[in-house]
């Protein structure tokens, strides 16, 4: 038998009066339980899997012994920083990530237990090292699901479903919890519930001084004050499954219509048809980028629309399924915009990465990465993904800075093979931000900007490798090595990342130039008695 929401709580229960339906229950926090075990929370970050990720094509080679010969170099440069694995918490069993918002440099993210059984938990991560996240903070229920989370003014907005015919306080199944935060830390002294009419709460989002919540089938779009949880507006419809706002206007999408725009008062004003097959329950979200509307539109992909006009433009499909993906898990589930870059959450098909300019959408690939893709949120250099039963998936994005392109704007870009050769007596230099899978350098080579390589990098003996921007090599699961040979010199100006060893040869120099430097060597560093290390760098995993 499932326990009961707030089961040894002293309630003080709020009538709210736009509506007798909605009840609010403010209480120390008894339906939920922190995790105080700091090793607990520092054993959930992960970094075995850490490195340069790869982005699978649209046609991959059959032949994995050639898959990468003669591949032409990847635009995308991206590298896995680490993952925060779902707790392991007692009566509570495979917790899923379903959900991640990102606030400054703080990620808060909802898990859930896939099927009937009731059970959750949120996380605090602090990414203000984009190297070493920490988790800051943890609670868990075993008594309630949650399915979305937004942040605002120090506020947690987590919204799920509960068994209202377990509970003795549950007034209705879908279920909204406004938690506070002190110092990224969930505050269990400052909770308040709210329940609404509906299937399950689905997504949440908030607008100035309101949150907006979705209930599912037979449910509500519902406006409540962020500071009260006072209900201030309420419109049922069929079937919802996300909200969000954009220029002034509220907008739903209805699984049994398509987009719905709303006016202050809820009331709809106008649509877009939609036929795609949303199926039933499943997780759907609108984004947008710019003036267009992206829809998670299941097996169709992703649909993008104009906001202004509503009329249809193109599906971004599913790229590159990978081998043995069960057909129904092949579903976009929900998508993110950052900067010409849109990602979607492709459930067991992965996350797929394209890329917008000029008012065109090309498909890249698929990023690699285990776990069915639930959500997706980007926001600077980063891409979250909520990725199941493999938790949290914090990948970086690693573009160039502008003050660097600038210093480095007239050098030629990079375009050719993704094995970079260097002979004896060359001397090249480029500006770019790309994805290789070897360097082998026997003459000189510049390079500004970022930069990530999948196996060894090869400076040979007297060599020179100078980078100014960031450079990644390897992955923490299939290490390879940064070698500098006998008299070669790298010189590094900004940030270096090997998942690997750096093996240093006699006579060799590794230089790190200014004073903002930042050295993360997941392997060993080991050097010959004559090799020399010099310059100002922070290094992040003691190695040196």
């Amino acid at each position: 038998m499932k326990k009961t929401l707030l089961q040894s709580a002293i309630l003080s229960i709020l009538l709210i009066s736009c509506s007798d339906t909605t009840t609010v229950f403010e209480t120390t926090g008894d339906s939920f339980q922190a995790e105080t075990n700091t090793a607990k929370l520092t054993s959930s970050i992960d970094y075995s899997n850490s490195g340069v990720l790869d982005i699978l094509g649209e046609q991959p080679s059959t032949d994995g012994r050639s898959r990468f010969r003669n591949e032409q170099v990847g635009r995308y440069p991206l590298s896995l920083v680490a993952q925060i694995r779902p707790p392991e918490v007692a009566g509570i069993s495979e917790l899923t990530a379903t959900h991640v918002v990102i606030d400054n440099d703080i990620a808060f993210v909802s898990y859930n237990i896939v099927g009937e059984e009731y059970g959750c938990a949120a996380d605090i991560i602090d990414v203000s090292d984009p190297e070493v996240p920490v988790l800051t903070s943890r609670i868990f229920s075993e008594v309630i699901d949650l399915n979305s989370v937004a942040y605002a003014n120090g506020m947690v907005y987590l919204v799920g479903g509960i068994d209202a015919e377990q509970s003795a306080d549950a007034t209705a199944n879908s279920i909204i919890i406004k938690v506070g935060v002190v110092n990224n830390t969930f505050d269990l002294q400052d909770i308040t519930f709210a329940f609404q009419e509906g299937f399950n709460a689905n997504d949440v989002v908030t607008d100035g001084n309101s949150i907006f919540v979705t209930s599912g089938r037979d449910g509500y779009v519902t406006e409540y004050n962020a500071t009260t949880m006072e209900l201030l507006n309420e419109t049922a419809f069929p079937d919802l499954r996300s909200v969000a706002t954009h220029s002034g206007t509220s907008l739903v999408l209805d699984a049994s219509l398509g987009i719905r725009y709303l006016d202050d008062n809820l009331m709809e004003t106008s649509q877009i048809s939609i036929d795609s097959d949303f199926r039933s329950a499943d997780k759907r979200t609108l984004d947008f980028a710019g003036d267009k509307i992206i829809v998670a539109e299941g097996r169709n992909g992703a649909g993008v629309y104009d906001f202004n006009t509503g009329v249809f433009q193109e599906y971004i499909p599913i790229a590159s399924i990978p081998n043995n993906t069960i057909a129904s898990d092949i579903v976009t589930n929900a998508t993110a915009f950052n900067e010409g870059v849109i990602l979607m959450a492709n459930g067991g098909a992965g996350l797929s990465i394209s890329n917008e300019e000029n008012n065109t959408i090309q498909t890249e690939g698929v990023i690699e990465l285990g776990g069915s893709i639930n959500f997706v949120a980007s926001k600077g250099d980063y891409i979250f993904a909520a990725s199941g039963r493999e938790g949290l998936q914090i990948i970086k994005l690693n573009r160039a800075s502008p003050s660097l392109l600038a210093r480095c704007a007239n050098l030629p870009t990079y375009s050719g093979n993704a094995d970079l050769n260097v002979n004896v007596g060359q001397d090249l230099a480029f500006t770019g931000q790309q994805r290789f899978n070897s360097f082998n350098i026997s003459g000189s080579l510049l390079l500004c900007g970022s930069w990530t390589t999948r196996e060894d990098t090869n400076v040979n003996e007297d060599a020179l490798f100078e980078m100014n921007g960031i450079f990644v090599n390897g992955r923490n699961r299939r290490r390879r090595n940064l070698n500098i040979a006998d008299g070669a010199t790298v010189r590094i100006e900004g940030r270096l990342a090997v998942f690997g060893d750096i093996i240093m040869g006699e006579n060799s120099t590794l230089e790190f130039i200014g004073n903002d430097n930042n050295a993360n060597v997941f392997g060993q560093v080991i050097k010959a008695d004559s090799a020399e290390i010099i310059g100002e760098f922070t290094d992040v995993q003691d190695k040196f």
